[in-house]
């Protein structure tokens, strides 16, 4: 069906560069944003009541799209390969984690009746806006980067297990020594465990403090300790950075150096030599 291939390619397909597919991307993008900043200025108290057409138009136009976008997907969701069978490929498109979203997205407005609020679930819709990244420059970014993560990954995993052991240590210990002061705060390790991750964070919310001398010379050797844990990972994914630029670099130039597109001598495209035009045509 040439009518539900084009539909499928404008919403489903990431690599289609047509205007019209990344035009309804970015007003489904947009729409997306308006209906999440409304629903956030809402619960603002008095913004409701200070203009109730306005949310109430922007709900309104927004469920509207997002049900025939949800109704036009389901319909084409055979142009995939993975879901060719009408019945059974439809079944098996609506339980993706996508469609789940947008169903769990419009679901609350439908079913008003209820008084369960998951409009909240539509903020978990921008994920739809990540596909827009695709189409243009930056996915030489995402590439680099998954580059970058799939090459340090056994390093960054040693860093992890490195931060879940000082994890486990600083917070045993800090148990030991506070428990006896602050048994209702310090009342576990595993609750420990909180005044540990905030600390080696660096954040320090305050709600689990010290009191005693022991306790509190540990905190702050913890303090000083989980700055270096979290600089670890930002050096190394920089490193990493520059490593893998500069193998770009390196193999651009090697394949610039190997097939020379000078103007007259080489093609632009293939970088095969080109004929002579002083020789004439043989």
């Amino acid at each position: 069906m040439p009518l539900r291939r084009a539909v499928h390619r404008l919403l489903e397909s990431d690599t289609d560069p047509s205007r019209a597919a990344g035009t309804v991307r970015l007003a489904i993008g947009a729409l997306i944003v308006v209906n999440v900043a409304a629903l956030v200025i809402e619960t603002v108290p008095g913004a409701h009541d200070a203009a109730p057409k306005l949310f109430h138009g922007i709900e309104t136009a927004a469920v509207s799209v997002f049900v025939l976008e949800y109704a036009l997907r389901l319909w084409a969701a055979p142009e995939n390969p993975r879901h060719h069978r009408a019945l059974l490929g439809r079944l098996r498109w609506m339980l993706t984690p996508m469609a789940v979203i947008d169903l769990v997205s419009i679901l609350p407005t439908l079913l008003s009746v209820t008084t369960i609020d998951l409009r909240a679930m539509r903020l978990l819709r921008l994920l739809r806006i990540v596909r827009i990244v695709k189409l243009g420059r930056y996915s030489l970014a995402a590439q680099t980067l998954a580059n970058v993560l799939r090459s340090k990954a056994a390093d960054l995993l040693s860093l992890l297990f490195l931060l879940v052991l000082m994890l486990l240590i600083s917070s045993t210990m800090m148990f030991f020594f506070e428990n006896e002061a602050q048994p209702h705060v310090f009342s576990s390790i595993p609750a420990t465990m909180w005044w540990g991750i905030v600390t080696l964070t660096t954040i320090g919310y305050g709600d689990m403090t010290p009191v005693t001398l022991p306790g509190r010379i540990l905190g702050s050797v913890i303090a000083v300790v989980g700055i270096g844990m979290f600089a670890l990972p930002a050096g190394l994914l920089g490193a990493a950075f520059v490593e893998e630029i500069g193998k770009a670099r390196k193999d651009h130039d090697a394949r610039a150096h190997t097939h020379p597109a000078t103007s007259g001598s080489a093609c632009p495209h293939c970088g095969q030599p080109l004929p002579d035009p002083t020789r004439g045509t043989p």
